[in-house]
């Protein structure tokens, strides 16, 4: 046995919580956040108060109406559909529950419009299992709040979609329901954590989804599916209802075959009484930055020439293009291991220790070195997502919103630990989550949009970010861009918006 393992078996003894036969386990993955773990260690502490997340201001829309798609288009036809083709493709593992019949619907704006909703948010007298089977499922005594506002608007839930077990992971392949394929690249992961409902509009079965989003679990499953991931502003939509990961950098929000039928169903989470006017026609007067440094190596090179050619099309568009530098950005991977670890495993601390044996190995084992990383780390990590955020914010002084790959590679192959980028070999979570998360530690709204595909048909997808409660603003020019991308001319899900 390692030093280390040895270590942490009298700490678990000490904090008692015993299980030594797992020593090994807790000794190999804290390798792998080893980098982390040492950029923090030699990191000083900051000379500023600590962060503390706070609902941002409520979106305002200043855009146009949508005069070429005012309604969402939907039908009873299309309900019962939907439902046919998730029953004949249940093998690809995008639900834990399917409705059993046409549910009925509320006359409101969705009109009708079929919708899944993640596996850790309410459906009332639907099982809630977040993905568990150390969870007991039972059926929920009442809708999330964001299920009764999208249920008032008019939306029609065909089920529950699978994640990655308790939305801790990027791969969605699930201890318990099965491993979520990929509609649109069926050897390559469909991202996580909320991977069941990405692949469900990927495959053509609703045109909105329900996800949540803590280091990227929104974004990283649209992009990888090829549709649209929006993080709206932290907490400008009520978690009452969704089960909590990391209290602080949890997000709810929607999913969507295209901009428009994203932005649909953000109005009806809003609870709002109509799609507002929220687009562009186009981008004049709007400054838009490249994001360089952090955000541009590693990256894989058909993802740089991508964000290279949107910017082009962008300035064409009429925006200001420009480029800019966030300081202090590689300090983002340390704050998230030391926020999402503490954070995690003090909310699952119960069930780590009455059913952790019920739990998959990769979600118990992150969930218990959450137990061995000191106290005075997470307040250290708050302080220095302070600083983090402050730079962040200083960055739209010469830009309204920003420009990056969601990933640094495109979906990574199903089974895949290391992910090779420009020569180097890098860890799963490192390719997959390290450009989404910085936008959950400082809350910011920021959106997942399709742009292209590589020579072997795996989608590219591109992040575009805002200030703080520019929601409509971000999908204001995600329409743009996904209006100019060469993914809307070849996929038939954006075609059919």
């Amino acid at each position: 046995m390692s030093k280390l393992s040895e270590m942490l078996v009298g700490y678990s003894d000490w904090l008692g919580y015993g299980h030594p036969d797992r020593a090994a386990r807790w000794a190999q993955r804290l390798e792998v956040n080893r980098p982390e773990i040492l950029y923090f260690r030699a990191h000083l502490l900051p000379a500023c108060p600590a962060y503390v997340a706070r609902p941002g201001p409520m979106p305002m829309p200043d855009g146009v109406p949508d005069l070429a798609h005012p309604v969402v288009a939907t039908s009873p036809a299309l309900v019962l559909d939907a439902l046919a083709r998730a029953r004949d493709l249940q093998g690809w593992k995008m639900f834990t529950w399917l409705s059993d019949q046409a549910p009925p619907h509320e006359p409101g704006f969705l009109a009708g419009m079929p919708v899944a909703v993640k596996d850790l948010i309410a459906i009332n007298g639907a099982p809630t299992s977040g993905g568990s089977a150390a969870v007991d499922g039972k059926p929920a005594q009442r809708d999330a709040e964001v299920v009764a506002r999208l249920r008032r608007a008019g939306a029609v839930f065909m089920g529950a979609t699978n994640l990655h077990e308790l939305a801790y992971g990027i791969t969605s392949d699930n201890p318990r329901f099965g491993r979520v394929v990929n509609p649109v690249a069926l050897d390559r992961i469909p991202g996580g954590s909320s991977g069941g409902s990405a692949a469900a509009i990927s495959a053509g079965i609703v045109n909105g989804a329900l996800g949540t989003d803590t280091a990227g679990s929104i974004r990283v499953p649209a992009a990888c599916c090829g549709v649209v991931g929006f993080k709206p502003t932290y907490d400008v939509l009520p978690r009452a209802g969704v089960m909590d990961l990391s209290p602080s950098l949890d997000h709810v929000g929607p999913m969507g075959r295209t901009v428009a039928d994203t932005a649909a169903v953000f109005a009806a989470m809003l609870d709002l009484p109509a799609i507002p006017a929220w687009q562009y026609r186009s981008l004049a007067g709007r400054r838009i930055a490249r994001l360089t440094g952090y955000f541009d190596h590693p990256v894989d090179p058909t993802l740089r020439q991508a964000v290279a050619e949107a910017m082009s099309a962008l300035a064409q568009d009429g925006a200001n293009c420009s480029v800019a530098q966030i300081d202090g950005m590689d300090a983002a991977p340390s704050i998230q291991f030391n926020t999402i670890c503490a954070e995690a495993s003090a909310t699952y601390s119960e069930l780590l220790q009455q059913r952790g044996e019920a739990l998959g190995e990769d979600v118990r084992t992150r969930l218990e070195i959450g137990n061995f990383l000191p106290g005075h780390w997470y307040v250290k990590a708050q302080k220095m997502r302070r600083q983090l955020a402050e730079n962040v914010n200083a960055a739209f002084g010469q830009a309204d919103f920003l420009l990056c790959p969601t990933m640094r590679v495109p979906a990574p192959p199903v089974g895949a630990a290391q992910v090779e980028i420009e020569g180097a070999s890098y860890p799963l979570h490192t390719a997959v989550t390290q450009l989404t998360m910085p936008f959950n530690l400082t809350g910011l709204p920021a959106i997942s949009v399709p742009w292209n595909l590589t020579p072997d048909g795996v989608p590219l997808a591109l992040q575009l970010i805002g200030k703080g409660g520019s929601d409509w603003q971000v999908l204001a020019v995600a329409a743009r861009l996904e209006h100019l991308s060469p993914w809307r001319n070849q996929h038939p899900l954006a075609q059919q918006s």
